[in-house]
């Protein structure tokens, strides 16, 4: 009988890892992103309505794994990214040494200030950050500062109902600093996006699949462990627990259908992960974010 709740070695892992039917949880929410809006490689959005050229200038503002970066990297854009950990952004400048990106400059950083110039940038990114600093106002104004007039700007935080469903479940740790420490409602994130001088061109949300999967990676963790490790699914590694690998094949099976968009898209706007904001800096918008005065 299999063993539904301990934690397999990464030997057993692997082994499964090689059955047909077996789904990496990675690579079922990489399918899963693409059909969300992510990473479209036909035409150059690094999100819908987020296009990238070799001409843009591109600063990705808390850029983790860099996935975002390499993506505008590799259409041989001028890149630079800021992360608080230095050995984030030396991993990632050694990949984008790689890259067609015609500059790349990496920064470690708070990202308040950010060492760059006023209308620095084209596009500008903060994915998954702002939920992280303790004046998100005064981040937003940073990131306007150094974007150019008409610059686009590809803005995520987790969503509030996904936040507050973890909260029962995940660790006290996970909302405290230097994890999660505010919970954007969706009218208060884009009412944040707009306060600071942004117009907004979409909205969206996405990650369903990883909301459920994270609840089921606490549930396993208090299971077996007693205590789950502090991470977000990007950071967490296999071996994963066999319920986490199902739910992966599960889900990869329904999204595979060709009946299912309405459905993955109804969930993911009832329990997303991340709600999505597009925006646009207007073309008389000022450095310091103000709208200047006529007579």
């Amino acid at each position: 009988m299999r063993d539904w709740i301990s934690m397999p070695s990464m030997e057993a892992w692997l082994e499964r890892a090689k059955s047909e039917d077996f789904v990496d949880a990675r690579n079922c929410g990489l399918v899963d992103a693409v059909q969300s809006g992510w990473y479209q490689n036909d035409t150059n959005e690094l999100f819908v309505d987020f296009p990238i050229s070799a001409k843009d200038i591109v600063v990705d503002v808390g850029c983790g794994g860099g996935g975002a970066t390499m993506f505008c990297a590799n259409r041989g854009a001028h890149v630079v990214f800021t992360d608080v950990m230095a050995e984030k952004i030396d991993e990632l400048v050694a990949l984008v040494a790689s890259t067609p990106a015609r500059a790349c400059q990496g920064i470690v950083s708070d990202s308040c200030p950010l060492p760059l110039d006023n209308d620095f940038a084209t596009r500008i990114m903060a994915m998954e950050m702002l939920e992280h600093v303790e004046d998100p106002v005064e981040v937003l104004r940073e990131l306007v500062r150094i974007g150019q007039p008409g610059a686009l700007y590809l803005l995520s935080v987790p969503d509030a109902a996904a936040e507050r469903l973890q909260q029962g479940i995940a660790p006290a740790e996970y909302f405290q600093r230097p994890n999660h420490i505010p919970i954007f409602e969706r009218e208060e994130f884009a009412q944040l996006v707009q306060g600071a001088g942004l117009e907004i061109v979409s909205r969206a949300t996405y990650g369903f699949f990883w909301t459920l999967w994270m609840c089921m990676y606490w549930v396993s963790g208090d299971a077996v462990a007693g205590r789950p490790e502090k991470v977000s699914h990007d950071a967490a590694q296999p071996p994963y627990f066999p319920l986490l690998d199902d739910w992966a094949s599960v889900w990869y099976r329904l999204i595979s259908l060709p009946q299912s968009a309405a459905l993955r898209k109804a969930l993911d706007e009832a329990l997303p992960k991340s709600q999505i904001i597009i925006a646009r800096k207007p073309d008389c918008l000022t450095s310091a974010g103000e709208l200047p005065l006529f007579n």
